[in-house]
């Protein structure tokens, strides 16, 4: 018998030091032992299967239907909402048109008040209307301020913000959303185009938010938001000028985000990807001064203005880093390029 015991324990797998003869006890241990090993292993292995499964699904499901990244999506469901910012001063630049001008309207709901800026005054005016109208009684017509702005006259920043504290006291938030687009061929463009774009992509948001700063220092407290573009995190043909600017404005808003941490302010770099707006209509080309003039067709696969507007004052009210909205596939692209860099190339 101890000699079959012997034998048994070997094959299970387990040293047998010694096994009293005439007893079963010991091998009964060990039998149960390796059944309940066996049953432990399974168990192991149907709750990694379905872990898998559920992570599977999810990416499935988020690949099919989400436009924006995880957490601003959980924090537009879960987080704080635009209703949070209600009573603050916010600024907002290119609040003409586009996704500046429904940035506008979703603030007006949320009841803050606002500076609308950007050069065209009638548009201007235009917008305030709306905004007056979307605010539903929550403001007047001295809450919101019109500000003509060019951002490319760097001179005439700080007198203008001058009178914005002079009216409101105050900048809670600065968006700067102010921006230009670009299409033509890499080869063909003008190397004053570029400079053309990053001052009024790069230096103008640069200039407006050194001569804002002091006064959120000064009260610390603040938040700052970029509304760049995907084509900040990856390069896309025929838009170089506009890649690059994209980028450089990242890595700016980046580095100050690094020393105005201690003084209590935060920034918010947005990162739309297509959006229905006129941006191609004032859009740059391969020419100095040159327009491109075409309008987006309706049929385009592109998110709503207002959509892309509500994610970006989510993220305000939430102060996120870095958002990305884009509908499928370019938010999916968005993540491989993120983490795996050459596979997203």
């Amino acid at each position: 018998m101890a000699e079959t015991s012997c034998r048994t324990g070997i094959r299970l797998g387990f040293k047998l030091r010694t096994t009293p003869p005439g007893s079963n006890n010991y091998i009964l241990f060990i039998l149960t032992l390796y059944t309940f090993r066996k049953m432990f292993l399974i168990f192991v292995v149907v709750i990694v299967a379905v872990v898998l499964f559920l992570i599977c699904s999810f990416i499935v499901l988020f690949w099919r239907s989400a436009d924006a990244d995880l957490l601003l999506l959980f924090k537009e469901k879960f987080g704080r909402g635009p209703e949070s910012l209600k009573g603050q001063v916010a600024w907002i630049t290119g609040a003409s048109s586009g996704i500046g001008e429904y940035i506008a309207y979703e603030l007006a709901r949320a009841g803050c008040r606002l500076i609308l800026s950007a050069r065209r005054r009638d548009e201007l005016e235009r917008v305030r209307s709306a905004c007056l109208r979307e605010a539903a009684g929550q403001l007047t017509a001295d809450d919101i301020l019109v500000q003509v702005l060019d951002v490319q006259d760097f001179e005439s920043h700080k007198s203008l913000v001058i009178k914005v504290l002079e009216h409101f006291t105050k900048i809670d938030i600065l968006i700067n959303n102010a921006g230009c687009s670009q299409r033509a061929k890499w080869m063909d463009i003008e190397l004053d185009v570029d400079r053309t774009l990053f001052e009024i992509n790069v230096l103008g948001p640069v200039s407006l938010s050194q001569v804002v700063l002091p006064h959120m220092m000064k009260r610390n407290r603040g938040t700052i938001v970029i509304v760049s573009s995907m084509v900040g995190k990856l390069g896309l043909p025929h838009s170089r000028s506009y890649n690059g600017t994209k980028s450089a404005v990242q890595a700016y808003f980046e580095c100050l985000r690094t020393e105005v941490a201690d003084n209590n302010i935060s920034i918010t770099i947005a990162c739309p990807g297509p959006t229905f707006s006129n941006l191609f209509l004032h859009a740059a080309t391969s020419k100095h001064n040159e327009k491109l003039g075409r309008a987006m067709s309706r049929t385009e696969k592109r998110m709503t203005t207002d959509l892309c507007a509500h994610y970006i004052v989510t993220a305000l009210a939430n102060k996120l880093y870095e958002v990305w909205i884009a509908q499928q596939p370019w938010l999916a692209i968005l993540y491989i390029q993120q983490y795996i860099p050459d596979l997203g190339r």
